[in-house]
């Protein structure tokens, strides 16, 4: 449910210098980077990997775009065939027996569900379907909508059983479980398992430019390089990300929103107000697993920062940054990161070129 075309075109600029950069310097010196971008879950994905030769490329890429393609099926809230809209459609009327990789994707979820104290919440289809979100025609519900929603939305209507892999909604009104905000992640990590498999040991996945995983790290280098750009000053960089068997997202309200009688409304939700967060720009996280990653972009914006650090204490490898537009408070806070990851530069990678 985010779209970050903005994000996406910065990501990929940082990445094509980079690319530049070390195709002289092959793993081996029969190497050398490949990529591949197709559609899928609604948006871009773009693999970019070092490779012998195009054939072995192709065929890896190929059995990536396959799992994704795969999990889509299986996942996806968009297609009436998918698993995951059957256990919508018949949760309400008891429990459904689900294939245990669906069980693990839900109990992920909610597992987040519960360490965020509701901040994330994949039972939000009804909310961002009512705000005119799916539609792409944004309004404001009337009051009778927003009264229904609390009986339609809430993950603790859902229950999980681990010993039948089955799953029961609590409530009899009709419930819409929506991955939007970590199915991408997930399909990530399954492709980085996939290709470490494969035996490919330097790779970049973007899923849309929102999720970012860098595997390994390009010949001679440290490590992916991604440029985070600053919501608060146009064209301009907030810091500079290495990527090395880690992965990075982004939430964003600076594309995806409507305006009703002169107030701007986003599309990211606090499910616990049934309310579009106001006060927050963007929230970029960096994690160990793109699953992770991509849930925890949505908690650190919605949580008040206090809350988030408590959320994101204990939790190794994992690093936040908060922009923010309330007033009279501060406009960039640091999770973990260093505190020059809000001094706002323009990108230096791009003085005098041209991609």
């Amino acid at each position: 449910m985010r779209a970050f075309q903005q994000w996406s075109l910065i990501a990929e600029v940082a990445l094509l210098f980079g690319a530049a950069s070390v195709l002289a310097q092959p793993t081996t010196s029969s190497e050398a980077l490949y990529t591949e971008s197709r559609p899928a879950m609604g948006t871009v994905f773009t693999i970019k990997c070092y490779m012998p030769d195009r054939e072995s490329a192709d065929e890896v890429m190929d059995a990536a775009f396959e799992e994704i393609n795969r999990l889509e099926a299986l996942l996806s809230n968009y297609q009436p065939s998918s698993e995951l809209s059957r256990i919508s459609r018949e949760s309400g009327s008891g429990p459904v027996v689900t294939d245990p990789e669906t069980f693990g994707f839900l109990a992920k979820s909610f597992d987040w569900s519960d360490r965020s104290h509701g901040a994330f919440d994949i039972t939000v289809g009804p909310l961002l379907r009512a705000w005119g979100f799916k539609a792409r025609n944004g309004h404001v519900p009337t009051q009778a909508e927003q009264k229904l929603l609390r009986d339609q939305v809430g993950w603790d209507k859902v229950k999980l059983d681990p010993a039948t892999n089955s799953v029961r909604f609590t409530t009899h009104n009709p419930m819409e479980l929506d991955p939007g905000s970590i199915g991408k992640g997930f399909a990530v990590d399954s492709v980085v398992a996939l290709l470490r498999e494969s035996g490919v040991h330097a790779a970049f996945l973007s899923a849309g430019g929102s999720t970012l995983y860098g595997l390994g790290a390009p010949p001679g280098k440290a490590g992916w390089p991604v440029e985070v750009p600053d919501p608060r000053t146009a064209g301009s960089i907030a810091t500079t990300f290495l990527l090395h068997d880690t992965s990075l997202s982004t939430g964003a309200c600076t594309e995806k929103f409507f305006i009703q009688n002169g107030h701007r409304y986003c599309h990211i939700f606090d499910p616990r107000t049934l309310m579009p967060v106001e006060g927050v720009l963007q929230s970029t996280v960096i994690a160990p697993s793109a699953t992770d990653s991509d849930a925890l972009s949505t908690v650190v914006f919605v949580l008040p920062p206090a809350q988030t650090r408590e959320v994101l204490r204990g939790l190794q490898g994992t690093q936040a940054i908060l922009f923010l537009s309330a007033p009279g408070a501060p406009t960039c806070i640091v999770f973990g990161a260093p505190d020059s990851a809000c001094d706002a530069h323009m990108p230096a990678t791009r003085k005098g070129v041209r991609p």
